[in-house]
């Protein structure tokens, strides 16, 4: 028995989940990615994670991943400030095959207690941006990181420059090079850096 879910951030990036992971490239129809989840570590410290809303004319590039059912209780865990949307496979396309995904496919969206935009408060993790971009870059080279820029709104909220000490757990060391490309892609966008304290 396994479980089969559509991964849009850091699920992409193969370093995020188990190995045992099977892990198809794709796209999904109909949804948009957004800088809308809001919640505290366990330090209190607040962050900003990304979420998704229905938009009908929008496709977002991404992952269908196959795991063990028995793995359903930790990737929830690991999601728990989201709520799961059932039944989306229609709308997924497999890059490879340009097949649809199965009936039970299913996503993670915002939980409505967690669903608000980002502030100095609750920044975007710089180490977070980084997993999921090199997620997208290990998959579709600079044009993942470009696609992944244009289908994901919220790019008002503030960035905590925190690569040097990263506070995402499952943080990753870019290449210098990919760092660099990172960097340019996102002072094009106007991006406010907040300092990492401490």
């Amino acid at each position: 028995m396994t479980i089969t879910y559509f991964g849009y951030g850091s699920l992409v990036n193969k370093d995020t989940v188990p190995a045992e992971t099977v892990v198809t490239p794709g796209r999904l129809r109909g949804w948009i990615r957004e800088w809308r989840v809001c919640g505290e570590n366990e330090e209190g410290q607040g962050r900003c994670s990304l979420t998704v809303r229905e938009s009908a004319d929008t496709e977002i590039w991404g992952v269908m991943a196959v795991e063990p059912r028995t793995r359903l209780q930790d990737l929830e865990q690991r999601e728990h400030r989201y709520r799961k949307v059932i039944s989306i496979g229609a709308g997924f396309s497999c890059e490879a095959a340009r097949q649809p995904g199965p009936e039970e496919l299913f996503l993670f969206k915002a939980a409505p207690e967690h669903r608000r935009w980002g502030t100095e408060t609750h920044p975007i993790l710089q180490s977070y941006l980084d997993c999921v971009l090199a997620g997208y870059f290990r998959l579709w080279g600079e044009t993942g990181i470009d696609h992944f820029i244009e289908t994901t709104d919220g790019w008002h909220v503030p960035v905590l420059s925190d690569r040097e000490k990263p506070r995402y757990p499952r943080s990753i060391t870019l290449d210098p090079q990919l760092a660099d490309l990172i960097d340019e892609k996102l002072d094009n966008l106007g991006i406010e850096y907040l300092a990492s304290v401490g």
